[in-house]
């Protein structure tokens, strides 16, 4: 039975132990917290502790929030456009219509995205996304409640969709949800977009531009791409996601067949999200290591502070502008987006494609080539040391360089992109599976370079994701997670090799939680302490703040810029 929750880790994390973590009843210690959405902005300096943590979990706790900025606003005239108003019962997608704003004009300066969502009872985790017109703009997971009922907000900028927000667009949008006896939380949310005027008019600049919003925006249509014949960049969006249940929703942790553990891979963890054009590799990516509300068998991990980017999943860009050549000759070309690394004909992931397009105005037509395409052979390796405590050693890695021009209105132009990946993860665990731990790093190198308008211009990106945790069941059927989890991207900007923009992200949340596992709930004296601390600095500015929870209560809310 011990080996069954460790492995609950591994095989739906999502759909695993809140069954347990939400039974029977509880007396409140504590009062709900005021709300406080994921996107409020940070306090100046240390908030005081207004209430003291209880010994132990009780029925309800403050509702989730993250230390991330808020999408900052423009003081000009708004807009608001209620997209979708929804209670999530079961897998019944919601469907609308949209219609643009009356009283804002159709150039916005800035767009937002705001979801609030509430639920209360017991539930799992689940996944959502929204779409208009059939361009995903927001892919999303919810908080596990408490009994009394939580709320949230999550925020985001999506100006980058302004093209599918000018016309009157099909809405969609679903949290798969399953409401019965045991699980009772209805998911109900509202999504808003409120514009703000005075955008810029449509002017032709150059590619790579960082300062304009893209022209269209497309989607595939049955897995091809049809781009505008005078694009002149190019970038497409994979909103990439192992989840779902099953092994791939923990991919990280798969280890090769041979190898004895609950969840297999036969070349064990690494994954990769390669975008293919016509057959040819066109990106490579590393994958962000989500950790949902559910994970690592500890919901108590996550009831207040999510995991980076759990709300607010991003995309996966890739900069296309060196195949641009090839897709403007107004022919249908297949795009295909696959996962290396997840065993043949298994599901787990949803890899959905947006595609940003920036058009030369004062051209019908574009044409170029691409002129060079450097595929290196994609290093995997496991080595696996059995013992009192067994350990794979996995090592992974990748690099691709494309480059490719286009002969626009206002000369030629060549793209190079060049992409480096690097995986490496010490994985250890006991028999039965009752201790399981991981310590892993991704780095994901990109540079784009792009040459013939005026000075050479390079934006340099180094992402790197990391994972350091363990999960111990003892033999009094106490089970503690201990788990640090980092974002973390530096982007410098140069203009013929002299910086002129730079920013540095640092995204990193800790945990510490227990509770005593196959109990009621008045019997698991659930204990735990998590953080949050988010600092962005840079040509922009800074930020910074940190959160801390003690058994569900805030316990520290502190900024400093």
């Amino acid at each position: 039975m011990r080996s069954r929750i460790i492995m609950s880790m591994l095989i739906g994390t999502a759909l695993a132990l809140s069954a347990l973590l939400g039974a029977g009843p509880a007396s409140a210690e504590i009062s709900a917290s005021a709300m406080a959405p994921a996107s409020a902005k940070a306090p100046a300096g240390a908030s005081p502790v207004t209430v003291t943590p209880p010994a132990e979990f009780g029925s309800d706790w403050h509702d989730p929030l993250t230390a991330a900025p808020p999408v900052t606003r423009p003081d000009s005239p708004s807009c608001q456009v209620t997209l979708a108003e929804a209670q999530f019962r079961d897998f019944t997608p919601y469907r609308g219509t949209y219609s643009p704003p009356n009283g804002c004009g159709d150039r916005w300066s800035k767009v937002v995205l705001r979801l609030e969502g509430k639920v209360r009872g017991r539930q799992f985790d689940r996944l959502g996304y929204l779409h208009v017109g059939g361009v995903e703009i927001l892919r999303t997971s919810t908080p596990e409640p408490s009994p009394d009922g939580i709320e949230w907000s999550v925020e985001k900028d999506v100006t980058r969709y302004s093209d599918t927000f000018r016309h009157s667009r099909d809405v969609e949008m679903l949290i798969g949800n399953v409401v019965d006896g045991t699980y009772t939380g209805v998911i109900d949310v509202k999504v808003t977009l409120t514009f703000y005027r005075g955008g810029p008019e449509r002017t032709p600049a150059p590619a790579g531009s960082s300062t304009r919003i893209p022209d269209r925006v497309l989607t595939l249509h049955d897995g091809t791409l049809t781009t505008p014949r005078n694009s002149e960049r190019l970038v497409a969006e994979v909103y990439a996601t192992g989840s779902g249940g099953g092994c791939e929703e923990d991919w990280y942790l798969t280890v090769p067949d041979s190898v004895p553990y609950s969840c297999k891979a036969a070349g064990g963890p690494y994954r990769e999200v390669q975008i293919s054009v016509d057959g040819q590799l066109a990106g490579i990516a590393a994958p962000f290591p989500t950790v949902w509300t559910g994970g690592w068998s500890n919901p108590f991990l996550w009831y207040v502070i999510p995991g980076p980017r759990a709300f607010d999943v991003k995309p996966i860009e890739y900069d296309l502008t060196p195949f641009a050549g090839i897709l403007d000759d107004g022919r249908p070309h297949r795009v295909e987006v696959s996962v290396a690394g997840v065993p043949a004909g298994q599901t787990g992931w949803s890899t959905p494609v947006n595609v940003l397009v920036w058009q030369d105005a004062k051209s019908v037509g574009v044409t170029g080539r691409l002129t060079a395409h450097r595929a290196g052979s994609l290093a995997n390796s496991t080595v696996y040391t059995p013992g009192s405590q067994n350990r794979l050693n996995a090592e992974g890695g990748h690099r691709l360089t494309v480059t490719g021009y286009v002969d626009t209105s206002h000369g030629r132009v060549t793209t190079t992109v060049s992409r480096t990946l690097a995986n490496s993860s010490l994985h250890r665990w006991t028999d039965g599976e009752n201790t399981d731990g991981l310590e892993a790093t991704w780095t994901d190198d990109e540079s784009v370079t792009v040459d013939g308008l005026g000075p050479v211009r390079t934006s340099r990106t180094h992402r790197t994701y990391t994972m350091a945790g363990t999960t111990t069941l003892g033999a009094d059927n106490r089970l503690r997670t201990v788990l640090a989890l980092g974002d973390r991207a530096a982007v410098i900007e140069t203009r013929d090799g002299r910086r002129t923009a730079w920013s540095r992200l640092d995204d990193t949340y800790t945990g510490d939680a227990a509770y005593t596992a196959n109990a009621p709930r008045d019997q698991r004296h659930a204990v735990g302490t998590t953080s949050e601390r988010y600092r962005l600095y840079g040509s922009d500015g800074c930020y910074d703040r940190r959160l801390t929870t003690v058994q569900g209560v805030l316990t520290e809310d502190r900024s400093g810029r």
